[in-house]
C-alpha cells in the first residue's frame, strides 16, 4: 500500500513538473516570436507624425523594452492580459505611448520577462524603442503596494513617467500579494 502512495505521489509530482516545464517553453517561444516581430517593427524609424494618433490593438507586437542593467532586450505588446503577458511585457492600454507626455505603463511576470528585475538600481537607463523613436528614461524610485492598489496608474500630463511593475515578493509560489513598482523619467538630452 506504502508503495503504491509513494508511486501515485511521485507520479503527481513529475505530472506538475511535466505541465510547469511546458508552460515555461510555451512562454519563452511566444516572447521569442514577439522579439522577432519587435525588432522587425522598430528596425527603420518612420516620420513620428505619422504615429501622432496610433492606437496599437491589444495583442499587437509594439516595440522593445531594453534594461541594460539587466542586458535584457524584451518584445512589448499592447494588452496586460494573461495572454498578452505571456509573449512578453504587457502596456496597459488605458495609459501613454512614450513620446505622449503622460504616463507610460508597462507590466511583467516576475518570473519570466522581468526576472531579475530587483536588480535594476536607482539612475540605471531604461530605453523603449517603438516604430517612432527610442525614448530613454532613468530610474528615479521604487516602491511595494498591495497587489489591489490601483492609484498607481493615472495621467501625469503633461509631464511624462514610466512606471514598470511585477508581482512581489520575486521568489513568491502562486498570486503575489504585493506589486513592485519602478519610476522613471525621460533622460535629459
Amino acid at each position: 500500500m506504502i508503495r503504491k502512495l509513494a508511486f501515485l505521489i511521485i507520479l503527481v509530482g513529475l505530472g506538475f513538473a511535466g505541465v510547469g516545464g511546458w508552460q515555461l517553453w510555451h512562454g519563452s517561444v511566444k516572447q521569442h516570436e514577439t522579439m522577432k516581430k519587435a525588432q522587425a517593427l522598430t528596425v527603420t524609424k518612420k516620420d513620428p507624425v505619422k504615429y501622432k494618433d496610433w492606437d496599437p490593438i491589444k495583442g499587437e507586437t509594439i516595440g522593445i523594452l531594453y534594461i541594460p542593467r539587466l542586458d535584457k532586450k524584451l518584445g512589448i505588446v499592447e494588452g496586460t492580459s494573461p495572454d498578452q503577458l505571456e509573449k512578453g511585457v504587457g502596456h496597459y492600454k488605458s495609459s501613454a505611448l512614450p513620446g505622449k507626455n503622460d504616463q507610460v505603463v508597462l507590466s511583467g511576470h516576475r518570473d519570466t520577462v522581468f526576472r531579475h528585475f530587483g536588480e535594476i538600481q536607482k539612475g540605471d537607463d531604461i530605453s523603449v524603442d517603438l516604430p517612432y523613436g527610442t525614448y530613454t528614461y532613468v530610474v528615479d524610485h521604487m516602491k511595494i503596494v498591495d497587489k489591489d492598489d490601483r492609484t498607481i496608474i493615472h495621467s501625469t500630463k503633461p509631464k511624462e513617467e514610466l512606471v514598470l511593475t511585477t508581482c512581489y515578493p520575486f521568489s513568491y509560489i502562486g498570486d503575489a500579494p504585493k506589486r513592485y513598482i519602478i519610476y522613471a523619467y525621460p533622460k535629459k538630452k
